[in-house]
């Protein structure tokens, strides 16, 4: 199992699928990330050779931010809004949806399981 960025990538999966486990990486960066460093993307990842993975660990190193700088660089920008109290940061204290999205149906998963009003009966 290859370790690249403090996270234990799968070893049977193939290299583009498997770059995607580490946070703030995707299907297109995975891409572009086997093609600047020329590692076939099809390849698995218990494939690879020592010299491989450690051209892929620096290139990430080098050129993006990933895991736990990322999280916390995202955790940062949310506290800024919040403190500022501006409408994003309020929607975020608010667990409602911040980007403009209907409430009145629907953001069942930004407000949790819906709650039944006590007291409140159909008309018969």
């Amino acid at each position: 199992m290859a370790r690249i960025a403090g996270v234990n990538i799968p070893s049977s999966k193939r290299l583009e699928i498997a770059l995607t486990y580490i946070y703030g990486i995707g299907p297109k960066f995975s891409k572009v990330i086997c093609e600047s460093v020329n590692v076939d993307k099809n390849k698995r990842v218990n494939q690879l050779n020592e010299s491989e993975v450690i051209k892929i660990r620096e290139y990430i190193d080098g050129n993006y931010s990933v895991e736990g700088d990322l999280r916390r660089q995202v955790s940062t920008n949310i506290k800024r809004l919040t403190d500022l109290g501006c409408y994003r940061g309020l929607r975020h204290r608010n667990k409602l949806p911040v980007r403009g999205q209907r409430t009145h149906t629907n953001a069942r998963t930004r407000k949790g399981k819906a709650i039944p009003i006590a007291g409140k009966k159909k008309a018969v």
